[in-house]
């Protein structure tokens, strides 16, 4: 059974992000007086593979995680833009990378229910081939990388590239829809 919000208020409201504490009744009666909620805007990203079969990666400062990462490309969507419009967007601000084939989409996946309100939208993009400079926000400084597809899993798994969660979890599910739609 689903909790009852007894009570909310919003504690701070950001471009970035809202925090609400709600109040919330059990199923079994139990009131829980201050569970924090994260609202954030949900944010597409796309495991993108050059016609060379190069993975296009992103290498930017996290300030959160006090160093370098290389990432597929990602971001939030604008108002009024379809998740697909959005990735292929980023794609072209961030990297300069397009392709002429429709973006694939691999799945949607809420970010962690338990606190936070958004979803990811990831997708594959193929054939993709540098057409444009980046065309970064003010506070942006973000670096292109090619890397071998085939060779990405492998640096995964023993931690040879810097990287976070959702780059690992686009590259598995890239590689097993290949593996499924290319015999």
């Amino acid at each position: 059974m689903k909790w009852n919000t007894l009570d909310s208020e919003y504690l701070y409201k950001s471009p970035f992000g809202n925090i609400r504490k709600d109040k919330c009744e059990l199923p079994n009666g139990q009131v829980i007086n201050e569970y924090y909620v994260n609202e954030y805007s949900d944010w597409v990203n796309a495991i993108v593979i050059t016609k060379e079969n190069k993975v296009v990666l992103v290498k930017q400062y996290r300030y959160a995680g006090g160093d370098f990462y290389l990432e597929i490309p990602a971001g939030k969507i604008e108002e009024n833009e379809s998740y697909e419009d959005g990735i292929i967007r980023e794609l072209r601000e961030e990297t300069g990378f397009i392709s002429r084939t429709k973006p694939i989409k691999l799945g949607e996946f809420m970010v962690n229910p338990a606190t936070q309100t958004n979803k990811i939208i990831t997708y594959l993009i193929v054939d993709a081939f540098k057409e444009f400079e980046q065309d970064l926000d003010d506070n942006e400084d973000i670096e292109v990388h090619l890397y071998d597809f085939n060779d990405m899993g492998k640096a995964l798994k023993e931690n040879l590239i810097r990287t976070q969660l959702f780059t690992a979890y686009a590259y598995y599910m890239a590689k097993d829809f290949l593996a499924e739609n290319n015999p």
